[in-house]
């Protein structure tokens, strides 16, 4: 099994830091894995990217051509990235900030990423929400070790943003299960 994953997002988005969970999940639960950050000239605002690949044997490149999964958290991203997804390949829109976007080839899953961090009180959050709905249409890592994981890369000084983490997580799941 080799799962190959371009995130794409603005500056501020904790596009990085979603890249990062799923790497280190994916550690914790014996894979192989390559984590490539990309980021644009400005840092908040400005283009951000990473690809992660999670693999059961040795990865011999951390780039990736076509990607299994696509996960867009602006409409830029989709702009970038649309033709980097191979067909039949999962793509999950933040559908709070991208909208009527059709690509008949693949798999589409539109998750208000963004409304439900909102609703949680913080929509900085939004980038667990895009996890939780990752992690519940792909089966790659379970959930309770991106749990485990988030709990457990949490600075002292960010210890008290776990639960709302989590709890965008699983908010992401539940829409991601209709």
């Amino acid at each position: 099994m080799t799962e190959k994953i371009i995130i794409a997002g603005s500056g501020g988005q904790g596009i990085m830091l979603l890249g990062k969970v799923i790497a280190e999940t994916a550690m914790r639960e014996n894979k192989f894995v390559t984590w490539l950050p990309a980021y644009g000239a400005e840092v908040r605002g400005g283009a951000a990217h990473c690809a992660v690949i999670i693999s059961d044997t040795e990865i011999g490149s951390p780039l990736i051509d076509k990607a299994d999964t696509l996960i867009a958290m602006n409409a830029l991203s989709i702009i970038k990235f649309q033709n980097r997804i191979k067909n039949k390949g999962l793509l999950i829109l933040n559908s709070s900030l991208i909208h009527q976007f059709k690509k008949a080839k693949v798999d589409i899953l539109e998750c208000p990423c963004t409304e439900i961090a909102e609703g949680l009180g913080n929509n900085k959050v939004a980038n667990m929400v895009a996890l939780g709905a990752y992690l519940a249409k792909k089966t790659v890592i379970p959930i309770r070790a991106a749990q485990e994981a988030i709990n457990e890369m949490a600075p002292a000084d960010k210890k008290a943003l776990v639960e709302i983490n989590i709890k965008a997580l699983q908010e992401g799941a539940k829409s991601a299960n209709g």
